[in-house]
């Protein structure tokens, strides 16, 4: 599931990094996320031998729960076989973390979705859209496209947070994590 909002004119922001890596997973996978079900984009396909669905809930951001919940309960889904990619203003621009669980951190997008199905028990792709500039609010921030430099940069984050996307369902989430979540030297040499 990314999140995002839908739309032309949010198509380019920062709070559609979610849409981004379920569109470039479609693209690997050879598939389009076209068809229509429970207020959202979606398509099928095989990744590494597993079925997977990939969604965009068309329900913006604040109410993406709707739409997660309904797949939950088609597919008969626990909580730890959802993936939720997100962006997230609390890492530096195109860093990525993976992880299980945890609290919404302020976002109301996966705050939706922990109050939808009733557990934050999910997988998540954190990817780093950076804090807004002084005197900017965080609203405004993540409804705002990247400039060129950081656009290049969020090229890098989208295809990265994909490759994390495939290695949780393929090798699960120790070595999601054991590859994704770097920092420092390491993090500017995966950029």
């Amino acid at each position: 599931m990314g999140l995002g909002n839908p739309g032309q004119e949010y198509e380019r922001s920062r709070h559609n990094v979610g849409f981004w890596v379920v569109d470039t997973l479609a693209d690997r996978l050879g598939v389009a996320v076209t068809r229509c079900r429970y207020r959202s984009l979606f398509a099928r396909g095989l990744l590494h031998g597993s079925q997977v669905l990939l969604a965009k809930p068309l329900t913006f951001m604040n109410e993406s729960g709707f739409s997660v919940s309904r797949w939950q309960q088609a597919l008969r889904l626990e909580p730890g076989r959802i993936i939720v990619v997100h962006d997230d203003l609390d890492l530096p621009l195109s860093q990525l973390r993976v992880k299980a669980g945890g609290g919404d951190g302020g976002h109301r997008g996966v705050r939706s979705v922990v109050e939808a199905i009733g557990s934050s028990d999910f997988l998540r792709v954190r990817v780093g859209v950076g804090r807004p500039r002084e005197g900017r609010d965080a609203a405004t921030h993540v409804l705002e496209s990247f400039d060129e430099r950081e656009g290049e940069m969020m090229r890098g984050a989208v295809q990265r947070a994909t490759d994390a996307v495939e290695t949780l369902v393929q090798d699960g989430l120790d070595a999601a994590m054991n590859r994704y979540n770097v920092r420092g030297v390491r993090q500017a040499c995966m950029a």
